[in-house]
């Protein structure tokens, strides 16, 4: 009677055991099933300066490199040996999407603005429009104020601008060492 009753505890511990194997199975099948479900945020990596087809239209021969720096942004690369011309390069890594490489190279006489080489460049509307997956053209909203919005502001005269700087405290004239000795 003493085997039996240990045959039968055998017996029960392996169908216990067998019963927890199976359904550690289901549970791993179901954290599968929930980690392929959910999906890591994935940023986009946007590098270099956008330069955009209005702002190359903008660019003047003649114009100085503060001129341009003004218009275009800092440039990417400068070069020590080649100081005559600067790099924008512009890369948009997002998921799921081709990334987009853009170059430009501005040529410089001396300090005066030669000429720019490079990649055509997107308009900003259509460059907008890449980044919200949209069709068509997206509203672009106008960046200059009308007469009528200027209108509302009345412009100062010279009496009133006098009176202003008037108020104003004096300018200091000399000012502490920056040491103390």
């Amino acid at each position: 009677m003493h085997v039996q009753a240990r045959s039968r505890a055998g017996l029960a511990l392996t169908l216990a055991i067998a019963a927890a194997l199976a359904g550690c199975n289901s549970i791993d099948g179901a954290a599968h099933r929930v980690a392929n479900a959910v999906t890591p945020y994935k940023v986009d990596v946007v590098q270099g300066n956008f330069v955009s087809k209005e702002q190359v239209e903008a660019l003047q021969p003649g114009m100085s490199r503060q001129q341009i720096r003004d218009i275009l942004g800092t440039p990417l690369v400068t070069s020590v040996f080649h100081g005559d011309r600067w790099e924008y390069v512009f890369t948009i890594n997002r998921p799921g999407v081709e990334s987009q490489i853009r170059k430009l190279t501005v040529f410089f006489n001396g300090d005066a603005f030669a000429r720019a080489e490079g990649d055509e460049m997107p308009s900003e509307a259509d460059f907008v429009a890449s980044l919200k997956g949209m069709k068509g053209t997206p509203k672009v909203p106008q960046l200059e104020a009308s007469e009528a919005q200027l209108a509302k502001y009345p412009a100062r005269n010279n009496s009133e601008a006098e009176q202003a700087a008037a108020n104003l405290p004096p300018a200091a004239t000399s000012y502490p060492p920056l040491e103390s000795r």
